[in-house]
């Protein structure tokens, strides 16, 4: 009994020591599912950005970790993917996807390769960052002394809206927008520039330029060289203060003298009209409002200008100026004028000219004629300075600027007139030729229609002599209310206020429209 019960007992260790072991190697052997997760998006650029992902549990081990991206949700290794090719004793790991398109919205996700084939974490997403603008610089154009136009073609806004656009320019290469640049609205597209007071024959560089998010782009550099820019020159000389009268000049004072200029159209050409009241008057030209310099005098030969020529000597007249700043040595010429209406609807015609007589307080010449035509049968006039024609003007249909040989002016009403001549603003020459009446309500009329006022020669004045009740008048040029005198008798205002009719009766009125000097006596 004793041995049997002996071996019952070892039996029963010896199966439990089995099955413990048994469970024991079991436990051992478990593995978990394989699993990994995409942890997060860091870096994003404009073209790259990098992946995190982690592996949660390996199963039997990976052949292949990464990262597959695409443009469309649920990205597949089929698709693009990037290789995770660093330490693979961690189970986080690192992937930089790069050759991304800009601006652009992707998907992603981690994925690991085992013999059962590719195991996905979940998606992220991220969007890549916008780029600067693509874009290039119009060449400059239309390219006077003082302006030119250039501007940009921008064919990408680089996937962020253009806020800011237009051209940098200077006398220095690689100008940018901490400098002088103009602003020529948002968006893209083609756009134009105007740069305006450039130096004269200098030499500017140009970038167009795009802002977006993404920050600021520059089109390629372009250059052009300005002509030369209008010249503003002065006429100083002893001859100044007894031609005109004003305060406001003063003799051998450059800033203080009549000035001839050119235009953008002409700049080499200087002209205009100075007025010289003394027996023997000198002069010279000064190229700034100073005695900085250059100033020009009398060159070695007639008609020429030198930088240390004495002054230059002409009798009285009033002349009209022009230097050929073109040349070298410059030269000028100075063509005393007399100034006088021509024209078939003169009383002369065309054989001789009416003159003119010049105000020196003004400084505009002055004439009251008679002048003939209708609108059926319109005559003409003209502005002659030189009996041989070599200096007249003319204008076109409509405007009162003067051009030198221009269009004859026509008459179509036949009436007094009071004609005046402009010459005093060189290069921007001007007329008008205006009849006049009074209007008001003192007036047989009322304010309906003019009284007409007829020229006195004598006198130099219009006159009219009219029947008043009491009431208020005005002086009106041409029928019309673009020209009208008011306020006082003795310095009429263009629009000024109604002038008062206290007592009624007969009254002569006169009126000089230059001086605006009026008078009404009752007779």
């Amino acid at each position: 009994m004793k041995n049997i019960f002996v071996y019952r007992v070892l039996a029963l260790f010896a199966t439990a020591v089995i099955l413990f072991s048994a469970c024991t190697k079991d436990t051992a052997n478990v593995r978990l599912d394989p699993q990994i997760t995409t942890s997060q998006v860091l870096n994003v650029k404009s073209n790259e950005a990098t992946v995190l992902g982690f592996i949660i549990a390996a199963g039997d081990g990976f052949s292949e970790r990464g990262v597959c991206y695409d443009k469309s949700p649920a990205p597949t290794t089929e698709k693009s993917k990037t290789v995770y090719n660093g330490q693979r004793s961690t189970a986080t790991f690192e992937v930089k996807l790069s050759g991304l398109s800009y601006a652009s919205k992707y998907y992603a996700r981690a994925y690991v390769i085992n013999e059962s084939g590719p195991i996905y974490g979940e998606e992220v997403s991220f969007t890549t960052l916008p780029v600067v603008a693509t874009l290039t610089t119009k060449a400059a154009t239309e390219i006077t002394g003082t302006t030119a136009t250039t501007g940009g073609i921008i064919t990408v806004d680089g996937g962020s809206p253009i806020t800011a656009r237009g051209v940098c320019y200077g006398k220095s290469h690689n100008p940018d927008i901490t400098g002088t640049k103009t602003s020529d609205g948002t968006g893209t597209g083609e756009f134009t520039s105007s740069l305006s007071k450039l130096d004269g024959l200098t030499t500017y560089y140009v970038r167009a330029y795009a802002t977006n998010s993404a920050g600021t782009k520059y089109g390629d550099e372009v250059s052009f060289t300005t002509l030369v820019s209008i010249r503003n020159w002065y006429v100083p000389g002893n001859y100044v203060s007894a031609g005109y009268p004003s305060p406001d000049y003063a003799d051998w004072a450059p800033d203080k003298s009549p000035m001839v200029k050119s235009t953008a159209a002409s700049p080499d050409n200087v002209e205009g009209y100075i007025y010289m009241a003394g027996a023997s008057n000198l002069w010279k030209i000064a190229s700034q409002p100073n005695w900085n310099g250059p100033n020009y005098g009398a060159g070695a030969t007639a008609g020429t200008l030198d930088a240390a020529g004495d002054n230059i000597t002409l009798p009285a007249g009033y002349y009209k100026i022009n230097v050929n700043a073109g040349v070298n040595p410059m030269t000028y010429t100075a063509i005393a004028t007399v100034w006088g209406v021509i024209g078939d609807a003169t009383p002369s015609g065309w054989v001789g000219q009416t003159d003119m007589t010049y105000n020196t307080n003004s400084l505009v010449f002055s004439l009251g004629a008679h002048l003939t035509g209708t609108v059926a049968t319109p005559k003409y006039i003209k502005f002659r300075g030189t009996s041989d024609w070599s200096v007249n003007y003319g204008a076109p249909a409509g405007s009162n600027s003067l051009v030198a040989g221009g269009d004859n002016i026509a008459v179509t009403i036949e009436d007094d007139y009071a004609i005046t001549l402009d010459l005093s603003h060189p290069q921007q020459y001007t007329y008008s030729a205006n009849r006049w009446g009074i209007i008001g309500s003192a007036t047989p009329d009322g304010w309906n229609s003019d009284q007409n006022m007829t020229w006195d020669a004598v006198n130099h004045v219009f006159t009219a002599t009219i029947v008043l009740t009491t009431g208020e008048i005005k002086f009106r040029a041409n029928d019309d209310w673009g020209v009208n005198f008011g306020g006082s008798l003795t310095n009429l205002t263009q629009g000024g206020d109604n002038i008062a009719v206290g007592t009624a009766g007969t009254y002569v009125i006169t009126l000089n429209p230059w001086t605006r000097v009026a008078t009404m006596t009752k007779i």
